[in-house]
């Protein structure tokens, strides 16, 4: 492909950013459109390995365009265009695909039902669980294979190698691009479920260059489990799962500041939680709790909704969390789910008590900045301030996100004033 061929119909705005703006354009731009992209290609080429080399392509071009010409007014049309352009070179150059030219008359879409069809491609089960959710947050949500390795604690090489072997399976065995039926469509679901909470959580405190607070990326990654919900009705946990992000969602517009810095919990104004979300969220929960199969995000949610219904934090029913996170452990034990148990446990039987718990999780957590935050307060709080501004230092180490990475700052200043 000639160069002049990735600037064909797209505006660009300006001169030429620097390097740095450049590479953060390209990544914010790539991880907004990269699902919508690959999903709308899968669908016009019924190919997915196809679609995602061509989207990569597509990233790629950018980092070698954008700083000659400037970013374009529309990232997601340059990037949709190109990757369009890198499919159709490839179809054209391989026989391979001469069967699949029928479909390049079809004008591309990219709704919300092609993300749900390749997000249950992904999560097919003859890929293996760790490599099902890798390649879904990769090719559907965007994300990097650094952000990835971070969020489960992997190298960067190991996750490279799990993408590259899952594409690689998808092509031999011929999985469909299809959202399955019946019995098929239950055994995904929880890997699905796993990726789209993933999606949210990456929206509502981002990593890398991106705002700390994403909302549209979490208002996707909930639509999209509504979708989910709405494909298994007698399902509870996909329901769980909707109400745990509306839950969440109901407190975004108090979680920062007027000036972008984040405000923890017992200091939010609950006067801007969003009554309505909250509403139905707890709905959500009763509904789910009808059908007597409990599972991880129906407690998550219901341990959501203490917070949210409570008055203020001092009256929040820390019991009630306690035994909720009990029920979480018994059904999906996790150190960071213990955790957040050891964190409750401190407005229940003191911080020396909960401090006991946290500190039998540390080989566990070593790499877990929360866990090095929680115990910096609960060791303020027992008067231990060099060990507190250490476990802070550790912290702020470990942090990714900005807004996170200033609060832990602030809070390490203090320590030591």
């Amino acid at each position: 492909m000639r160069e002049d061929d990735d600037r064909r119909g797209e505006a660009f705005v300006g001169a030429a950013p620097a390097p740095e703006q450049t590479v953060a354009a390209v990544a914010s731009g790539f991880r907004d459109e990269a699902g919508r992209v690959t999903a709308a290609l899968t669908r016009r080429f019924g190919d997915y390995c196809l679609a995602d080399d061509a989207t990569q392509d597509a990233l790629l071009a950018a980092l070698e365009r954008w700083p000659k010409d400037g970013i374009p007014e529309r990232p997601g049309g340059w990037l949709t265009t190109v990757a369009t352009r890198r499919a159709l070179n490839r179809v054209n150059r391989d026989a391979r695909y001469e069967g699949k030219l029928a479909f390049l008359g079809r004008p591309i879409e990219t709704g919300g039902d092609d993300r749900l069809r390749l997000i249950f491609t992904c999560c097919h089960p003859a890929l293996a669980r760790d490599a099902q959710v890798a390649l879904t947050l990769r090719s559907v949500c965007g994300f990097t294979t650094t952000e990835i390795a971070r969020a489960f604690l992997a190298s960067e090489a190991a996750v490279a190698q799990r993408i590259v072997r899952a594409k690689r399976k998808i092509r031999q065995a011929g999985i469909p691009y299809r959202v399955p039926a019946g019995r098929e469509l239950g055994d995904r679901l929880e890997e699905v479920l796993a990726v789209l909470y993933l999606m949210f959580n990456e929206g509502h405190l981002s990593t890398g260059h991106a705002p700390p607070f994403r909302r549209n990326l979490s208002e996707e990654a909930l639509w999209l489990a509504e979708l989910v919900s709405r494909l298994l009705p007698a399902d509870p946990e996909p329901i769980g799962l909707v109400a745990l992000m509306k839950l969440h969602l109901a407190r975004a517009d108090a979680r920062f500041d007027a000036s972008g810095q984040m405000v923890l919990l017992q200091d939010q104004d609950r006067s801007l939680w969003r009554r309505d979300l909250t509403s139905d969220a707890i709905r959500l929960i009763e509904r789910a709790a009808a059908a007597g199969e409990p599972g991880p995000y129906q407690i998550e949610a219901a341990i959501a909704a203490c917070h949210a219904e409570a008055a203020s934090f001092i009256n929040t029913d820390w019991p009630q969390i306690v035994a909720l996170y009990d029920m979480l452990i018994q059904l999906a034990p996790s150190p960071v789910a213990q955790m957040n148990r050891a964190i409750a446990l401190r407005y229940v039987e003191g911080p020396r008590r909960a401090l006991d718990e946290l500190n039998s999780l540390e080989a566990d957590l070593t790499g877990y900045h929360l866990f090095h935050a929680a115990r910096g307060e609960m060791l303020i709080e027992l008067g231990e301030v060099e060990l507190a501004r250490a476990a802070r230092e550790r912290a702020l180490r470990l942090s990714r996100n900005a807004a996170e990475r200033h609060l832990m700052f602030r809070r390490l200043f203090e320590s030591m004033s």
